[in-house]
């Protein structure tokens, strides 16, 4: 069934999004509601690696097209939008704390907390994880599982080009508050973050935990402890100091998955 929306969908887009046919719009209404469902994900683990399927990305431009701007009401509360909001949130298990949002064709995963936080469609949230006050997760992001996204989180959507990755937190990681990431930066299982900590797709990542400094580049590896950091660089004006990442070491085998950010970074004697 995959295979044949993915024909559909593909034949849509390379005749420049044509979406009349009532067979193009019944499969990417299908798609979307699949994602919603957590059914399809817009980027899955295969191989020890991250497959992104870019066909579910061109639904999720194509569905923009289709739909129409409605109004909907919750309460004394109007929106305007062509996306509804996600709905049936006792039935999957997921406690959501007035004012959250998510919108439809996000998927969240049973014991998902959402405080006053915004969930943008395509994004996947695994169990057990905890979205804090004012967070965001973009379109597409995938979050693992017992992932904990403290307040003012900013994890970027990645919906164009259709090829990039999306944003990638894999389980157990800990972002600390104001942390942002985006551009298909990856952050792997069991990395903390400390607060502040920006992550771009040009961001230089210097891991100073030995002797030598190595760089990484879009990917933060898993069981890092991250703080904020500066470097200097040239200009034709003078050097300045650049912002990037300092990993300055491993999460402690002995160090809880749960376990608070001031506790993590205690180990190094850093206070963020």
């Amino acid at each position: 069934m995959n295979n044949n929306w993915k024909k559909i969908i593909q034949s849509a887009w390379e005749k420049d999004g044509e979406t009349k046919s009532k067979e193009v719009v019944s499969c990417v209404n299908k798609t979307i509601n699949s994602l919603d469902l957590g059914k399809l994900r817009v980027a899955e683990p295969k191989d020890n690696k991250w497959k992104v399927n870019e066909w579910i990305k061109k639904a999720i431009i194509l569905y923009f097209t289709i739909q129409k701007m409605e109004k909907t009401e919750a309460g004394p509360l109007e929106f305007h939008d062509k996306i509804k909001l996600k709905t049936g949130y006792e039935k999957l298990g997921v406690r959501v704390v007035p004012h959250a949002i998510a919108r439809f064709g996000s998927f969240l995963a049973k014991n998902v907390i959402m405080m006053p936080s915004y969930v943008n469609i395509g994004a996947y949230v695994n169990e057990g994880t905890m979205i804090d006050t004012w967070a965001t997760v973009g379109s597409c992001a995938q979050i693992g599982k017992n992932v904990h996204i403290s307040g003012g989180v900013g994890i970027g959507g990645v919906l164009e080009p259709v090829q990039n990755s999306p944003v990638i937190i894999e389980d157990n990681v800990f972002l600390g508050s104001r942390s942002i990431i985006v551009e298909g930066v990856q952050v792997e299982k069991e990395a903390v973050l400390g607060a502040n900590v920006v992550l771009t797709a040009s961001t230089k990542i210097f891991d100073v935990s030995t002797n030598k400094t190595v760089e990484y580049n879009k990917t933060i590896p898993e069981r890092s402890v991250v703080i904020p950091g500066t470097y200097n660089k040239k200009f034709k004006s003078g050097t300045f100091g650049v912002p990037c990442a300092l990993i300055i070491g491993k999460r402690k085998e002995s160090t809880d998955k749960k376990t608070s950010l001031n506790n993590a970074l205690r180990d190094y004697n850093v206070s963020v």
